[in-house]
């Protein structure tokens, strides 16, 4: 296996492609649609001795344009097969209602988080920039949870791990030293990867990307290659890190409106993050609202149209976000 390097001066940078090399050739995440990334991704098969035409496969480890942007353009120079799991299959395809439905809910929940004019303005006309960005429509292969891929001289199995993403999958492979996997954005070796904000169709998003969480820990990867970054070499431990936090974060959260609530998701992020601008617009409200939303549902925090207030009982933190156990 080929780790490719990527710029990506848009979203969060230093992306990964791999190369599986083999009988079936296979490429796992491509990159941005852009001409610094296009460049990136052709020197790299090259420098292994391939060419895009020699891909065969093509899997995607979900739908953000970081990850999925050169696809089209790819599967129409190679032919290859392309494969993402189904809840991310309509937008990676360009189906119009799939797209549509997403808009629809980001235009919902911007107006149920707060969010004034003036960010309103900048994060929607940053989104709608960045359109190109995903590249060419998809002729897809639907996968689920389980399914097993022929990649290389062996075979991927598809591991669906939602939160980041509703249909976010890591695919998992035997390597040297045990079961590996890439795993995209499920977990990440420097930043924690947003909730809330990176999909608006994801139900429960901090309960449901929690879930994933344990399922990295139960699964005790040796070692997993992560959308960004380096390979982290004890995933177990990085997921129940990134728990951790979302803990902290909840306790934070609760914070905010012991003192200044009733408040919206708005106000929660601005005291949580401080100034934001272009993504981060929408990332941190998203993030807000899925610990907001995780409240709510535990039932210790109560919601009033858009506004969240606590309900003066006794909350154990430790039971409503739990930290997965490790083996090792």
């Amino acid at each position: 296996m080929e780790r490719i390097r990527l710029g990506n001066t848009v979203f969060e940078g230093l992306n990964n492609a791999y190369l599986i090399p083999g009988d079936r050739p296979t490429l796992v995440d491509v990159g941005v649609a852009t001409d610094s990334v296009r460049q990136d991704l052709s020197d790299g098969l090259a420098t292994v001795g391939y060419d895009v035409s020699d891909l065969e496969a093509i899997v995607l480890t979900h739908w953000h344009a970081d990850h999925t942007g050169l696809a089209g353009e790819l599967q129409s120079e190679s032919g290859a097969e392309v494969y993402v799991h189904e809840d991310d299959a309509g937008i990676v395809a360009g189906d119009p209602a799939a797209i549509a439905d997403e808009r629809d809910i980001r235009e919902r929940r911007f107006e149920e988080w707060g969010i004034p004019d003036e960010p309103l303005e900048e994060v929607t006309s940053f989104l709608d920039r960045h359109v190109d960005l995903q590249g060419e429509d998809v002729d897809v292969t639907r996968v689920h949870d389980g399914d097993r891929i022929a990649a290389g001289d062996g075979e991927l199995e598809v591991v669906h791990l939602p939160g980041h993403a509703a249909g976010l999958s890591a695919f998992a492979f035997d390597g040297d030293e045990g079961r590996e996997a890439f795993v995209g954005d499920v977990i990440l070796p420097k930043y924690t990867p947003n909730v809330g904000g990176a999909d608006l169709r994801v139900d429960r998003p901090l309960e449901t990307y929690l879930d994933s969480l344990a399922r990295v820990a139960d699964l005790d990867f040796a070692r997993v290659w992560p959308g960004h970054r380096d390979p982290i070499d004890d995933p177990a431990g990085r997921a129940r890190v990134i728990a951790e936090h979302h803990r902290e974060r909840t306790e934070r959260v609760l914070s905010v409106l012991d003192e200044h609530g009733p408040a919206d998701a708005w106000t929660v992020s601005a005291h949580l993050f401080g100034d934001l601008s272009a993504i981060h617009i929408l990332h941190g409200p998203g993030e807000a609202f899925a610990h907001l939303d995780h409240l709510v549902a535990e039932g210790v925090v109560e919601q009033d149209g858009n506004l969240y207030a606590t309900t003066g009982g006794d909350v154990d933190v430790d039971e409503l976000v739990p930290v997965p156990e490790t083996k090792r």
